[in-house]
């Protein structure tokens, strides 16, 4: 999809620099909590949204990319949150739970809190994460919250995945065997240790998008390139001794767009926040191309 656009939107009452207008938000805000609230502002209304429980002396500010495509009119802004950190588990999908008991408006994917699930993945403080597993940090400045990048935004948060989850649908992620190859009697399909171990590293991917939204090729032929999650998992069926179909797979990769788009920058593998390789995946399924169909 087309690049998103981040526009915050402030009341230009004075102009100000930016580290001395963001003194002076903060400013507004201490002051601003130290009153009593007689209403919360509205969710498409660009303020400091402070519940009573942030005003421990252990603050921490969030600001956090807000959209409502139902708000007739409404361009994308972001807004600042205050946590009492004091009272708020140590995550940053802890502080986002918090933000929503403040303004319910707000929205996101959550779902394991484990790390498991991949449904928390956005980008935080420039690089796309696991809310559930990226730790808050510490210090004054505040934590930059945004959806994943280069993708269609549903509502704030939330991006739409159905592109990202057509194409894996395309590469046929299931053991694909003969009838004769598969055991009659419905036991297991065996393998040995070596081979099983082959797909260390490939099987652990969550598709939480976070590497394939980091790579650049992916931003600009979304449409076209797989991007280095779906190809990972394409490899991992190929790698599988007990799958019967890896030519007939690498035919279908064997493609200038849908593989060769990547030109190794390898931002995939320095995001993953499994800690995995993409970027070796999709290198290894072009060596295998030019060994088996070249």
């Amino acid at each position: 999809g087309p690049p998103r656009r981040h526009r915050t939107r402030a009341r230009p009452a004075r102009r100000l620099g930016g580290r001395a207008a963001a003194w002076h938000m903060i400013r507004a805000a201490v002051g601003a909590a130290r009153r009593p609230l007689v209403a919360r502002a509205l969710s498409s209304a660009p303020s400091l949204k402070l519940g009573s429980e942030a005003q421990g002396s252990n603050v921490k500010y969030f600001k956090v990319y807000r959209w409502d495509p139902e708000a007739e009119g409404q361009k994308p802004y972001t807004a600042t949150y205050a946590v009492d950190m004091d009272n708020c588990g140590p995550m940053v999908l802890d502080a986002l739970i918090k933000m929503k008991e403040q303004d319910p408006t707000l929205t996101f994917r959550r779902s394991c809190r484990e790390g498991i699930c991949g449904s928390c993945a956005m980008s935080i403080s420039g690089r796309n994460q696991l809310a559930c597993l990226t730790p808050v940090s510490a210090g004054a400045e505040p934590m930059a919250i945004y959806p994943l990048p280069h993708m269609y935004v549903v509502k704030d948060l939330v991006t739409d995945l159905s592109n990202f989850y057509e194409q894996y649908r395309s590469i046929q992620p299931w053991l694909q065997q003969s009838r004769g190859r598969a055991p009659a009697d419905g036991t297991e399909n065996l393998q040995t240790r070596e081979d099983r171990k082959k797909l260390d590293g490939m099987y652990e991917c969550i598709l939480c998008a976070c590497c394939s939204t980091a790579c650049p090729s992916y931003w600009w032929n979304a449409d076209k390139y797989l991007g280095p999650a779906v190809l990972m998992q394409a490899y991992r069926w190929i790698e599988d001794s007990r799958d019967e179909k890896t030519r007939e797979r690498l035919e279908y990769l064997d493609d200038a767009f849908k593989l060769y788009r990547c030109h190794s920058i390898m931002n995939c593998s320095n995001t993953c926040p499994k800690g995995l390789n993409p970027g070796k995946a999709v290198a290894s399924i072009k060596k295998k191309v030019a060994e088996v169909l070249h």
